[in-house]
This record gives structure tokens, sequence and C-alpha cells, in this order.
């Protein structure tokens, strides 16, 4: 089982940015598909970004299309850690965040496909 230790959430108005991190516990961290998700209030959990490992040194990242050119996910292998910077923030990207960690490669968009979750960080983008 790995731990995950979102941290990095918080209030910003519109336009502006933040950077989440996840810590990750486990010695493969480098091999896992990281993602992140969000949650607004009365929906459903929706993928955001994942960087998975393709081989060797390579990293594939993946981004819905709503926050695709504002978000970038990528990590730090030596510190077991995922970022999501997020920039040209929306009020729609209001949610709670989390991250998420699989011990298997690809493109996983899908809450099922992930083993194990953080406790989720808030991130509040006024108008």
């Amino acid at each position: 089982q790995v731990q995950l230790v979102e941290s990095g959430g918080g209030l910003v108005q519109a336009g502006g940015s933040l950077r989440l991190s996840c810590a990750a516990s486990g010695r493969t961290f480098s091999r896992y598909t990281m993602g992140w998700f969000r949650q607004a209030p009365g929906k459903e959990r929706e993928f955001v970004a994942a960087h998975t490992w393709t081989g060797g040194i390579l990293y594939y990242a993946d981004y819905a299309d709503s926050v695709k050119g504002r978000f970038t996910v990528s990590r730090d292998n030596a510190k077991n850690t995922v970022y999501l910077q997020m920039n040209s923030l929306k009020p729609e990207d209001t949610a709670i965040y989390y991250c998420a960690a699989a011990q298997t490669t690809g493109v996983l968009r899908v809450v099922g496909e992930y083993d194990d979750w953080g406790q989720g960080t808030q991130v509040t983008v006024s108008s």
C-alpha cells in the first residue's frame, strides 16, 4: 500500500495559480502512474491529469480537456513527489483535489484503475 499526502491547496482569485504536491511512500515510486482527480460538491470524482512511466527515464503526461494548456503534472523521483501546477485558474476548478497511485503503467483516467488515494486538498477559486 502506498501512503499519499497532498498539500498546496487554498483560496485563489480567478486567473491565479497554485501548485499542489503529493508525497508518496513506496520504493518503486518512479514506476507508479500518479494521477490527479477532483471532486466538486454534488459531482462525481473526475480525472484531471496523470503521469505514467513509459520506460527508461521517460514519462507521459495526460490531461483532461478541461485543464489542458493550463495545468502541468510533473514528478521528482528523488523526493517521491508528484506535482500539479495549476495556472489560469477558473471558478469551475473549485473542488477537492485528490492524488492517486497505480502500480501499473498506462493512460489511466478511471477512478477504479488506481490503487491508493490521498486525503484530498481543497482548492477554491473566487470570481
